[in-house]
């Protein structure tokens, strides 16, 4: 009897031990089959929802694909991350990948994926202006964030078109850095600031400012923000880069089939300190001047308007060519 017993407790010890090894390997070869990618993001914002979505929504996942995300405060510390390999994937606005071509760095980054085609930015004033006016900057003070950069160059190009000129008819602060903007601008004497969002909404919800434009709808398209990364590593990871791609597809195309509220659901995990409603007022607000981009694909006339406008800016002598700087080779395949 009593061996009996003891054949019973091995052959249930047997059985326990090989579910668990099962499972556990199971577990260690999923973990094995997923690929981390360190990606840094030029700034936390509403601006960029799709890719949010594409987190939440287990579309990286799905491609086995796990993102480590960190936050750069601004596209020249985000390429620096890449080109020191402190971050695989660089999302901030081409730009960038020109002034390292320009540089001629041998292995450059390359623009793979287009997410954003306008300025996200809004124009915020210290007074309310129900029917504002372009030229009712003139005489004033502006915080446009770094020069050299889009926000910055894009405003200027807007400033341009309604007839002022930056350099005599307002003050462009360029010494405020990107994240400390806000703060500057309800600390500070300036009358007006660019903001993304949502703290553009946050700062007029608090009673410190107004919205009163978007330069996004006033610029018209642009390739404001794409994912980039060195040659170097495109090439040793291109299944990599295409799943990716793939992923950021699936949040573009979901972001565009659903309403405003479910977005805000998916996204709002990235926004803890924001409240839904508001987020959902920030996403409907982006969807009217169809702030992003129907797929990843970067077009020339539109990488042609962004050089033009660093052209103009003075940040520009030289311009790229756009077959070095754009690889649409990932995109183009996901979109079939």
């Amino acid at each position: 009897m009593k061996k009996y017993i003891i054949t019973i407790i091995c052959a249930i010890l047997v059985v326990g031990l090989g579910v668990f090894s099962f499972f556990y390997f199971k577990d260690d070869k999923i973990n094995n089959d997923m690929t981390k990618v360190k990606v840094s993001e030029v700034t936390r914002s509403v601006f960029y929802a799709p890719q949010y979505v594409a987190i939440n929504k287990g579309f990286f996942e799905k491609q086995n694909i796990e993102i480590e995300l960190t936050t750069g405060q601004g596209a020249d510390k985000v390429m620096t991350a890449v080109l020191a390999n402190q971050s695989d994937i660089g999302f901030a606005g081409p730009e960038a990948s020109i002034y390292v071509y320009n540089e001629g760095k041998e292995d450059y980054t390359q623009v793979f994926a287009q997410m954003t085609k306008k300025d996200g930015s809004f124009l915020v004033s210290k007074t309310k202006q129900d029917n504002f006016n372009w030229k009712n900057l003139k005489g004033g003070t502006v915080i446009p964030g770094r020069k050299g950069g889009v926000p910055y160059m894009t405003l200027e190009y807007v400033i341009k078109q309604s007839g002022l000129n930056p350099s005599t008819d307002l003050v462009l602060d360029d010494s405020i850095k990107f994240d400390l903007m806000a703060g500057a601008f309800t600390g500070g004497n300036a009358d007006y600031v660019t903001l993304f969002e949502p703290t553009a909404s946050m700062t007029e919800n608090a009673g410190k400012g107004y919205i009163v434009a978007s330069v996004g709808e006033a610029s018209g398209e642009i390739p404001y923000t794409a994912y980039f990364a060195k040659k170097s590593y495109i090439k040793n990871n291109s299944d990599v880069v295409k799943r990716f791609v793939t992923a950021v597809y699936e949040g573009q195309t979901w972001v565009k089939e659903h309403s405003s509220k479910e977005i805000a659901e998916a996204i709002v995990s990235f926004f803890p300190d924001t409240d839904l409603a508001l987020l959902e007022t920030v996403i409907e607000r982006y969807k009217g001047i169809d702030v992003w981009s129907d797929t990843p694909v970067l077009k020339e006339e539109s990488f042609d308007l962004l050089q033009t406008v660093m052209e103009e800016a003075g940040e520009l002598k030289v311009k790229a060519p756009y077959d070095k700087i754009v690889n649409n080779s990932y995109a183009s395949e996901v979109i079939k």
